[in-house]
C-alpha cells in the first residue's frame, strides 16, 4: 500500500507565493538592462543584440596624446567611426556612430541609422536625439548604455561599435 502525506493548504500557497516570486526575479535578469549608462524615457523597443561592427579612425590627431588623471591616455585622440548591428524582432538593424576623443573623453558623438522598419526609424530618431547628453563629456570606458529616450536595442548596436572604436584607438 502506497501512503500519500497531505500538505497542509498555509504551506503550498506559501511555496506558490516563493515561486512567483523567484520566476519574477529572474524575469529581472535581461540582458538589455545590464548597463552603467543610461537615459529615461518612452517604451523600449526589444529583442537581440547585434554581432557585426567595424571601425575606422579619421582626422588628425589618431596619432596619441597624454592628459587623463593619471598623466596617459588609454587611447589615441581623434575621430573613430564604427558600424554597429541589433536585432529587432522585424528586421536586423545598423547603425554608424562616430566619436571624437581627447584624453580618453568623448567630446562628441554623432549616430546615423538606416532602419529598414518603420518601427525602428522611430526608436532610432529617439536614441540619436538623445545619445549626447548621455555620452558626452564621459570617459569611453565608463560607457555602456542600456536604454536612451526609450530606445534599448539601438543600445546594443551604439555599445558594439564603441567596442569597435576603443579596439582601434587603443592600438
Amino acid at each position: 500500500m502506497i501512503r500519500t502525506t497531505a500538505v497542509p493548504r498555509p504551506l503550498r500557497a506559501g511555496a506558490a507565493v516563493l515561486g512567483v516570486a523567484g520566476m519574477i526575479a529572474l524575469a529581472g535578469c535581461s540582458a538589455t538592462d545590464t548597463a552603467s549608462t543610461s537615459a529615461t524615457g518612452g517604451t523600449a523597443d526589444t529583442g537581440g543584440a547585434g554581432t557585426t561592427g567595424s571601425s575606422t579612425p579619421s582626422g588628425a590627431g589618431a596619432q596619441g596624446s597624454a592628459g587623463s588623471a593619471d598623466g596617459t591616455s588609454t587611447y589615441a585622440d581623434g575621430t573613430y567611426t564604427a558600424a554597429g548591428s541589433y536585432a529587432t524582432p522585424e528586421s536586423v538593424e545598423q547603425i554608424t556612430v562616430t566619436v571624437t576623443l581627447q584624453d580618453d573623453v568623448i567630446t562628441d558623438v554623432e549616430v546615423t541609422g538606416n532602419p529598414t522598419k518603420r518601427e525602428s526609424q522611430e526608436y532610432q530618431s529617439r536614441f540619436i536625439g538623445g545619445i549626447a547628453d548621455v555620452v558626452v563629456g564621459q570617459d569611453i570606458d565608463s560607457i555602456s548604455v542600456s536604454r536612451v529616450a526609450g530606445s534599448s536595442l539601438t543600445s546594443g548596436g551604439f555599445n558594439q561599435a564603441i567596442d569597435e572604436i576603443k579596439a582601434e584607438a587603443a592600438a
